[in-house]
């Protein structure tokens, strides 16, 4: 890139930035976010600052990115959001004494630590046997084994029956 595009490249970013940062901040009212969008358009017009001739006016194509780069981060908070309430609902647990919660939590700090891992990567963490497995790096029997064990040595201590939820 010669000395004179680089010149004017850095004199369009600086012109652009704040106007981009603040249009962006009014669409999501998050400076922060607007601040990260504006700077992404910004390489984006680097990244194609070859072909800039073909553009007719580098602002409307910069604010064309910008609000496009926000809609996309829009729809990520939202299925992010839709995602979140999903698993609240899905792992919202009855509703525990709280002497309850602390002697469930002061037996679980008495299994061996292996044990206490595995009940908390699948119960407290939502991981499946298999991520737990690659998180202890082990296998996934081992896994099963560790909680079969746990939830065994778990229910003994609080005396909770078979059919008594234990850990939602």
């Amino acid at each position: 890139m010669s000395d004179r595009c680089e010149a004017e490249l850095a004199d369009i970013t600086r012109r652009e930035y704040p106007r981009l940062v603040g249009m962006l901040a009014l669409y999501t009212g998050d400076r922060q976010v607007a601040e990260d969008l504006a700077q992404e358009a910004l390489v984006r017009l680097h990244q194609r600052w070859a072909r800039a001739p073909e553009l007719e006016r580098v602002e409307a194509w910069l604010s064309r990115v910008a609000m496009n780069l926000a809609n996309s981060w829009w729809r990520r908070r939202y299925a992010e959001h839709r995602a979140n309430r999903r698993a609240l609902v899905e792992r919202t647990p009855a509703t525990l004494e709280p002497e309850t919660v602390l002697a469930v939590r002061a037996a679980v700090a008495e299994l061996p630590r292996r044990q206490r891992a595995a009940v908390i990567l699948r119960f407290y963490g939502g991981c499946s046997v298999a991520e737990t497995a690659q998180a202890m790096r082990c296998r996934e029997g081992t896994v099963k084994s560790l909680t079969s064990h746990a939830v065994t040595r778990l229910r003994a201590s609080l005396q909770f029956s078979d059919d008594e939820v234990l850990i939602p």
